[in-house]
């Protein structure tokens, strides 16, 4: 029974760190399953803002990814490699809805690029902290210094 109760938290802690991700993976098939006779047509920013949707949707994908691997440092890039294969998954899930189409593009150009920003701007930020932490943590007599 013990071994029972251990292994259903460690199911419970690592299904808590896929939850953002999963979620985030159902949003983007539910976006790219719409038809495009049901999509919004946003006028003269209609390209940015979807191209923008590419972006930030991918950008979240990645830093969900990497927070599901612990935030291990030399994990980045397997949430970046995550996020890409998801966009191409993705892209060829959308060649099957009436009225879109797949593009090679929107992976390796608008999906990469969030994926890039979100692993680039979230592993410097856990440098910074690496630094803050580490600066308050040491002993200045151990460093070398005087009191």
């Amino acid at each position: 029974m013990a071994l029972y109760i251990c292994c259903m938290k460690k199911i419970s802690v690592q299904l808590r760190k896929w939850l953002p991700s999963i979620l985030l993976m159902g949003l983007i098939f539910w976006f790219s399953a719409q038809p495009s006779s049901d999509l919004p047509n946003f006028d003269w920013a209609d390209k940015a803002i979807k191209k923008g949707g590419h972006i930030l949707g991918y950008a979240m994908l990645a830093w969900s990814y990497w927070y599901a691997l612990d935030w291990q440092p030399n994990k980045p890039w397997l949430a970046w490699l995550f996020a890409i294969l998801y966009a191409v998954t993705d892209e060829y899930h959308q060649s099957f809805v009436p009225g879109r189409y797949s593009s090679a593009w929107d992976v390796f150009v608008f999906d990469n690029l969030g994926a890039l920003i979100a692993l680039s701007i979230a592993g410097k930020q856990k440098k910074r902290k690496l630094m803050i932490s580490n600066s308050e943590n040491s002993d200045p007599l151990l460093l070398g210094g005087s009191e």
